[in-house]
């Protein structure tokens, strides 16, 4: 059976521009489904997937997976790495799946602000796989503003590395994230961090804990 390969991918690196911020890169898109076995404990990218599923739509939700993989933008031995972002791949039934984490803003101050928080998962209960529809706004449902004092702005290089030992390959993950969805882009979310309208991002380590470990990112010109 002939697999179709995409030769070309291009990835517009994302920032915040004036509010409301948003990504404003295009979606990473992926190959077919498939996963690439084993993992180095001390290496989080040794067990990178060459190929990935397809199957989220176009729609914000919460994606339940384990965590197969994390690549740093110098991990470029990995199949799409990105340069300003940290991709952490989720695996499922389905495949593999490219989470895109913004880990620098293009506008103003390049410094990405970084919140950690215990809360219960929202949404319900951990379920692996896509769950389109979903609700996210960090004033609303999780009580955090800009001004309180708990976002902290990371350079990028120590926000990689923040990212990338905060989340343990092989354990469960949610993500709160926006995919266009799709044969092309189907593979991969994005904007994983504030956006306002109820579709805000985000990383959930251990959901099915009843404290679980919330990632919430914004940019240096979101209040909320």
């Amino acid at each position: 059976m002939r697999r179709a390969l995409l030769s070309l991918l291009l990835v517009v690196g994302c920032g915040a521009p004036p509010a409301p911020a948003f990504d404003g890169g295009q979606p990473d898109a992926g190959l077919d489904a498939g996963v690439d076995a084993g993992a180095d404990a001390g290496n989080k990218s040794a067990a990178c997937a060459s190929t990935f599923g397809t199957g989220l739509t176009a729609s914000f939700g919460r994606f339940d997976g384990v965590v197969s993989a994390v690549v740093r933008p110098a991990d470029t031995q990995c199949a799409l790495p990105n340069s300003d972002h940290v991709v952490v791949q989720v695996k499922t039934d389905a495949g593999v799946y490219r989470m895109v984490v913004n880990v620098l803003s293009s506008f103003g101050d390049p410094d990405v602000r970084l919140a950690a928080i215990s809360a219960p998962l929202l949404g319900g209960p951990w379920s692996e796989g896509w769950h389109p529809g979903l609700l996210l706004d960090y004033p609303t449902h999780l009580s955090l503003h800009s001004s309180d004092g708990g976002f902290t702005p990371i350079p990028m290089a120590q926000l990689i590395e923040r990212v990338a030992d905060e989340i343990t390959v092989g354990e469960k993950i949610s993500v709160f994230a926006e995919s266009s969805g799709g044969p092309v882009y189907g593979s991969s979310a994005h904007k994983i961090h504030r956006n306002g309208s109820n579709r805000d991002g985000a990383l959930v380590l251990n959901p099915e804990g009843t404290s679980a470990r919330w990632l919430l990112f914004h940019f240096a010109n979101q209040s909320f």
